[in-house]
């Protein structure tokens, strides 16, 4: 079930209707609202559109430098198993 949740991100007020938790929606808000405030402080523009882009893409950086990390990890555990499965047919 969708429920309106009402968050202010950047000054302006947004009502998002979603299904998950409000919660945890009233929390992305204020990442992105904190991320838009950082670029914001770091710009002597104020244009708010602007600001969105470069907070959109600071996000988009960090997701992807995780998703990568994530990948890193996951092929590491796939190689330490592979070597394990392979001591374990030696035995």
């Amino acid at each position: 079930m969708d429920t309106k949740i009402q968050v202010e991100i950047y000054g302006q007020p947004y009502q998002i209707k979603a299904g998950a938790d409000p919660d945890y929606i009233k929390g992305i808000a204020r990442y992105v609202d904190m991320k838009m405030r950082e670029v914001g402080s770091a710009l002597s523009s104020v244009d708010s559109l602007k600001i969105a882009v470069l907070a959109a893409l600071n996000i988009t950086d960090e997701y992807f430098q995780s998703k990568q990390t994530s990948q890193d990890v996951d092929r590491e555990i796939e190689r330490r198993a592979a070597k394990l499965n392979e001591i374990l047919d030696t035995i």
